[in-house]
C-alpha cells in the first residue's frame, strides 16, 4: 500500500459521521423556509424535490414551515418512492435526462435539486424542465459536491483522481462556485440569490461547520439559493446560440 493511499485511508476514518454535513439539510431547509414566509397570502405552496431520496428534505420543510405545503418528488428508486408515497409525498419515477417533468408549467413554488446534478450528463434538458415547471420568481435551490473543495485540491496536486469524481465512480460532473454560478446564470434564466458551503472533510461536525462557512469556496459541497427571472421560454434555448461540440439532448423536437 502506497504512502498516499495510508494517509488517505487515514482521512476516511476520521470524517466518519460528518458526512451528513454533505447534503446541507440546516442550508436547505433554512432557505426553503424563508421563501415560504416571505408568502404574503395564506396559499398552499408546491414543493418539488428532485433526487428526493426517503423525502428528508421535504419532511423537513414540512416540519418547519408556518403553512401547509404540498409535497412533491421525482426519485428513479422505487424502495424510495414507495416509502415517501407513505409519507404522504406524491412521488414519480422517471428519467430526468430524457422524460418531459409530469407537471404544468409554472407549477412550483420551490424546487430542490441537492446532489444530483453532479449524477447527470445532459444537464441542459434537467435544467430547462425545471425553468419550465418553477413560477417566475419561484425558488431554486442546487446543492453538489465541491469539485474545489480544499482536500480535493491537494489530491489533485499529488497527482490522484479528485475523491468527489472518482473513476469509475457515480459521479459524471464536477462543479465549483464559479462553475455553477456561470452556468445557471447563462442567458439570465436564474439569478443566483446566495451562495453557501457545508462540511470539511476531514475535520469533526463543530470545526467542519466553522471553516465551511469561513470558507465556503473550499467546503465539500457547495449550496446556490437561486430565483427564476420572469424571461419567457425554457433553459433549452441557451443551446440555439451556443456551440459545445456535444450532442446535448434537448428533448423531443415538435
Amino acid at each position: 500500500m502506497s504512502l498516499y493511499q495510508i494517509i488517505y485511508n487515514i482521512a476516511l476514518g476520521m470524517k466518519s459521521g460528518t458526512e451528513y454535513l454533505s447534503y446541507g439539510r440546516e442550508i436547505v431547509t433554512r432557505w426553503c423556509y424563508e421563501k415560504l414566509v416571505q408568502s404574503d397570502n395564506n396559499e398552499i405552496k408546491n414543493i418539488l424535490d428532485i433526487g428526493c431520496g426517503k423525502g428528508d428534505d421535504l419532511l423537513n420543510i414540512q416540519k418547519i414551515a408556518a403553512k401547509r405545503c404540498n409535497l412533491f418528488g421525482i426519485e428513479s428508486y422505487e424502495e424510495y418512492r414507495s416509502i415517501c408515497e407513505k409519507k404522504g409525498i406524491k412521488t414519480e419515477g422517471l428519467n430526468i435526462e430524457r422524460d418531459t417533468f409530469p407537471f404544468d408549467t409554472a407549477f412550483f413554488d420551490i424546487i430542490v435539486i441537492n446532489q444530483v446534478l453532479e449524477h447527470t450528463k445532459d444537464i441542459f434538458f434537467v435544467v430547462s424542465e425545471i425553468s419550465r415547471i418553477l413560477k417566475p420568481n419561484g425558488t431554486l435551490v442546487i446543492g453538489v459536491p465541491n469539485l474545489a473543495t480544499w482536500h480535493d485540491r491537494i489530491i489533485l496536486l499529488l497527482g490522484q483522481q479528485p475523491s468527489g469524481i472518482k473513476v469509475p465512480g457515480p459521479h459524471v460532473r464536477g462543479f465549483t462556485i464559479p462553475g455553477i454560478k456561470n452556468f445557471v446564470s447563462l442567458d439570465d434564466y436564474f439569478k443566483i440569490v446566495d451562495i453557501k458551503g457545508s462540511g470539511f472533510y476531514p475535520f469533526p461536525s463543530f470545526i467542519a461547520k466553522f471553516l465551511s462557512k469561513l470558507f465556503p469556496s473550499l467546503a465539500t459541497s457547495i449550496f446556490f439559493l437561486c430565483e427564476r427571472t420572469e424571461k419567457a421560454g425554457t433553459f433549452i434555448e441557451v443551446l440555439n446560440t451556443r456551440f459545445y461540440e456535444t450532442n446535448y439532448y434537448r428533448g423531443e423536437q415538435n
